[in-house]
């Protein structure tokens, strides 16, 4: 399954996610935001079950924002969650 989630309150502006069948992350790119450290997230969470990326990276704050990037990617992946 593949998906498009517009982030809110961070640099990153879209978060582009491949999601395998069997609820493993395929792919996740970073429209925006810090590219190398956006890159590295990607890469740690490839191949990855969405349920664990959920666990690890919800509620990740960024400068008292309220938000990050890991946790708009855990936002993105419990969207995904409910659509599977």
């Amino acid at each position: 399954m593949k998906k498009i989630y517009n982030t809110t309150g961070t640099c990153a502006r879209q978060i582009l996610l491949d999601i395998n069948d069997d609820k493993t992350v395929n792919s996740v790119e970073f429209v925006g935001g810090c590219n190398g450290n956006l890159q590295g997230i990607a890469a740690l969470v490839k191949g990855k079950k969405i349920d664990d990326v959920i666990s690890s990276l919800k509620g990740i704050d960024c400068n008292f924002k309220g938000t990050s990037c890991p946790d708009q990617l855990a936002k993105a992946l419990e969207e995904v969650k409910e659509e599977l």
